[in-house]
């Protein structure tokens, strides 16, 4: 009876905490805005081309997709791991430069970044309430491409060549978030997240690109579906 009583003892203590923590999964879909250009880094080079070719910033604002798994801890917190997908491409010319034909200068730019994050999350008033407001902060490193390809001039001769500039890199940058869930039964949740990502990466002078830097940087408002295990 005493061993019994024992086990039984250890079997509560050891699941109490384990029936604590719950599991979700967290799939949104979401708008991903760059910074401004007041904003930015010194030394971006979007922001250098703006003094050359015809293009707008927020021409890079897209769609963008993510999952994220999720842990709950005591109710108030929660600890997860997630990636995401962003991509766009900007069609520009030159502002001041036509070919000798007549025709415009074109080039694309293009950028695509892949944030693989971990966050985590302060409920002030739950989880078990239907409506959840939270905030959170978090680590994320970022997966980035950014290209341009097209026709360029060369200001020594002023001919027009074709040609592709092509940088890449992973960067670690903050992540800071907040929102609100409502629970949509006993399995479900929706949900509206806005989240901030500060990052840079480095294209390079040396590589053809007009500055030395890229800002990375922007925000992020997601539509957000939650199923819990």
């Amino acid at each position: 009876m005493r061993a019994a009583v024992m086990v039984t003892g250890l079997t509560l203590g050891f699941g109490a905490p384990a029936s604590a923590q719950e599991s979700s999964l967290s799939l949104n879909l979401g708008y991903f805005a760059v910074r401004g250009e007041a904003t930015r880094t010194a030394d971006d080079v979007l922001v250098e081309n703006l003094g050359l070719f015809a293009f707008n910033l927020d021409q890079f604002n897209n769609a963008s997709v993510g999952a994220e798994w999720l842990v709950g801890f005591a109710d108030y917190l929660e600890a997860g791991v997630g990636v995401g997908f962003y991509q766009q491409t900007v069609l520009s010319v030159y502002d001041d430069f036509i070919d000798f034909d007549g025709t415009e200068i074109e080039q694309d730019f293009k950028l695509r970044v892949t944030p693989v994050t971990a966050t985590a999350r302060f409920f002030p008033f739950g989880m078990q309430n239907t409506i959840q407001p939270y905030a959170g902060v978090g680590v994320g490193l970022f997966n980035w491409r950014y290209s341009e390809v097209g026709e360029f001039v060369d200001f020594d001769t002023f001919d027009v060549f074709r040609d592709r500039f092509v940088a890449d890199g992973n960067d670690v940058g903050g992540v800071y978030l907040g929102g609100v869930r409502v629970l949509a039964g006993s399995s479900f949740a929706v949900g509206v997240e806005v989240r901030y990502q500060d990052v840079q990466g480095v294209v390079g002078i040396d590589q053809g690109f007009l500055n030395e830097r890229i800002d990375l940087g922007g925000l992020t408002t997601s539509f957000t579906f939650n199923v819990r295990f």
